[in-house]
């Protein structure tokens, strides 16, 4: 482990200034930050996560969180649903999914089960991107894990921003695009099984959602500038399908370049958080018909703001009761 006050050298302060985290000494209550690459990703030691940690731990693992974009703990073994909650709401408002069901006897927990159909989340994507204010972060706890295979992946979207050229900059910067839930689910899965299919259509896409969002977005802690992508895109506004296929594929490409990403193999007690403003993720299906079961919390976000100031809005969502 290497102390805390060696984060990212890419992490910036909310007005877009380099953030000096070599403030903090390690002493005995700092946490530890070991990073996995140059772009994204560390493991943090020297913490047992739960609803008791202290002020300072938060705001260490909150620094850690927006400098490295996704940071993983091992051996989290008293992390239990509980503990997953309490810890959650230290880091803001804990929500549930829109279309998915808590957890029995949770109040924000969701089950990601491969056995019940909605485990596999095998295309590139940011969580929830179908309504105006997606999670801030997200928390993802390791439960039962394959005995090979379900890695997951994690891409720096303020990097893929960043290496893009001016002209692309100027271009991405214009665009604005329709995400919703309702989508060719046999598309974007081929290899899905029924069981898989009709989960989608009974629960996640029961109730549909849409919202349009800027391409380029502005983070709200760090004032980075970061891609909005992913699968929940439906096609970008004043373009056909033809050229919103084509111009996904530019701009998705540079998301998921191999600098970008980062990859996790889990064990049983692993936990990862990653600042869903900032990232996108995709879980390999590749462990056969195995076992694999997470359990996730989700943060409140804002609605997202555009380059030249203006706010995502929704499109559609069902009528409340």
């Amino acid at each position: 482990m290497i102390p805390f006050g060696l984060a990212s050298p890419a992490a910036t302060g909310s007005a877009g200034k380099q953030m000096d985290a070599a403030t903090v000494k390690a002493t005995d209550e700092s946490i530890q930050v070991r990073r996995l690459s140059g772009r994204i990703g560390a493991e943090i030691g020297n913490v047992r996560l739960g609803g008791d940690l202290s002020p300072r731990q938060i705001g260490e693992i909150r620094a850690a969180l927006l400098a490295h974009r996704v940071i993983f703990f091992r051996d989290q073994t008293q992390f239990d649903d509980a503990q997953q909650e309490q810890f959650s709401s230290l880091l803001g408002e804990m929500v549930p999914h829109p279309t998915e069901q808590v957890r029995l006897g949770s109040k924000g927990i969701l089950e990601l089960d491969a056995a019940t159909g909605n485990g596999k989340a095998d295309v590139w994507h940011t969580d929830v991107t179908f309504v105006d204010a997606y999670p801030r972060y997200s928390v993802l706890r390791a439960v039962t894990i394959p005995a090979y295979g379900g890695d997951t992946l994690w891409a720096n979207t303020v990097a893929a921003y960043q290496d893009l050229s001016p002209q692309l900059k100027t271009l991405a910067e214009s665009l604005w695009a329709v995400h919703s839930n309702k989508y060719d689910y046999a598309a974007q899965h081929p290899a899905a099984t029924a069981n898989e299919q009709s989960h989608y259509e009974r629960v996640f896409a029961k109730a549909v959602y849409e919202a349009e969002h800027p391409v380029v977005r502005i983070h709200p802690e760090t004032g980075e500038k970061s891609l909005v992508l992913g699968y929940f895109i439906q096609r970008f506004v004043g373009h056909n399908h033809i050229d919103s296929n084509l111009l996904f594929t530019l701009l998705q490409n540079h998301v998921i370049r191999m600098e970008n990403i980062v990859r996790w193999s889990w064990r049983v007690h692993d936990v990862a958080i990653w600042d869903n403003q900032a990232t996108q993720h995709y879980a390999l299906n590749d462990y056969d018909k195995q076992n694999r079961t997470m359990r996730r919390t989700t943060i409140a976000g804002e609605v997202p703001v555009s380059v030249d100031g203006c706010l995502s809005k929704t499109l559609r969502e069902p009528a409340r009761a």
